[in-house]
């Protein structure tokens, strides 16, 4: 850069880049392109992609990314484009905002803005993603450096913008709203867990994989030892109550790559990929013992103790395929529970 050159800040790129855009926008057949190639996949995290990659070419920008609820109702970035762990804080405080306001976004420095919390840096350019009176995601733009004024687009960019963003809002709540009918399928409406549906899903999908590739794949069946008596003794809200607990419990032993389903009533299954005889073992011994020392329904005012019987199979120790495997580990369990509960037992072939 030759000296005395000054580098023009975020806002002043944009404002230079006017001319283009207003050019870009102005073809006639843009909301027609944009209404097929935002509608081309019925994935979130494509389109999102896609709406990154496209705003990135009207405006380029250090980073930019797509933000919208998740399952649980949290904003969580679908795609990003050099969004970087101290961008973070930013672009969450900017989509929560504009979330609330259903407005765009438009500041010269974030650190000093009011309208936002503490924490955020940089220059901001958001807009909302408003579909069928809802905001349902959020497009944000970030520079890390201050700008010396907030960035402009005008009214006519502006009118534009929002206009060709729609059709991509409502072909991002499509997307969202399948994903999130997909979830709840397999998703066990207590407790938040995988529904017994998804672990046979898995369950087929795992075994095939095992065989491909020659790693074992083991499966954990767990039953909680008399839990009728807490429906019995503290009736059925606290019953329910104990068992979203349970499942916490049982959560907390298992890996992000391990399924963790309830299988129905007070029984549950963890499958286990990439897992031998040793390590199932390991896995359920945690399972038992961080249940025997849970105190269950404390905050009102219980705090009671209960135990598993846990069946374990592996394979291909043990059988071939996923159904006989889910046997075996429940036959396993049911030998626990006979031979006086609480415990463990590893399932063998043949038995």
């Amino acid at each position: 850069m030759a000296r005395g050159v000054r580098r023009l800040d975020f806002s002043g790129r944009v404002k230079a880049r006017l001319r283009a855009l207003r050019s870009q926008l102005g073809r006639p057949t843009l909301v027609i392109d944009t209404v097929r190639d935002a509608n081309a996949t019925l994935d979130p995290q494509q389109v999102a992609t896609w709406l990154v990659r496209q705003a990135d070419a009207w405006i380029p920008a250090p980073c930019w990314a797509v933000v919208a609820p998740d399952l649980a109702g949290q904003l969580t970035v679908l795609a990003d484009k050099g969004l970087g762990p101290a961008l973070g804080p930013s672009v969450s405080g900017v989509a929560r905002w504009v979330t609330e306001q259903r407005v765009e976004l438009m500041a010269a420095n974030l650190a000093k803005d009011p309208r936002l919390d503490g924490g955020v840096v940089g220059t901001a350019l958001a807009f909302p993603l408003n579909a069928r009176s809802r905001t349902v995601g959020v497009l944000v733009g970030l520079d890390p450096r201050p700008s010396a004024a907030a960035p402009a687009l005008g009214s006519t960019v502006l009118t534009t913008l929002r206009m060709v963003l729609e059709p991509v809002a409502i072909a991002l709540d499509n997307a969202l709203t399948l994903q999130r009918a997909e979830a709840l399928s397999v998703t066990d409406d207590l407790t938040g867990l995988s529904n017994s549906r998804y672990l046979n899903l898995v369950l087929r999908r795992e075994e095939k994989r095992s065989v491909r590739s020659g790693r074992p794949l083991s499966l954990l069946f767990i039953d909680m030892d008399g839990f009728k008596n807490v429906n019995t003794d503290h009736g059925h809200l606290a019953g329910s109550k104990a068992l979203v607990e349970v499942a916490a419990v049982i959560r907390t032993c298992a890996r992000e790559t391990d399924v963790v389903a309830r299988f129905g009533g007070d029984e549950f299954a963890v499958i286990l990929p990439d897992t031998g005889r040793e390590g199932a073992m390991f896995v359920a011994e945690r399972i038992c013992e961080r249940l025997r020392r849970f105190r269950f329904l404390e905050s009102d005012g219980f705090g009671l103790h209960l135990t598993a019987s846990i069946g374990v199979a592996t394979l291909p120790d043990v059988t071939g395929s996923a159904e006989e495997l889910l046997l075996a580990a429940d036959r396993a369990m049911y030998r626990v529970k006979d031979s006086g509960k609480n415990g463990i037992l590893m399932a063998e072939r043949g038995t």
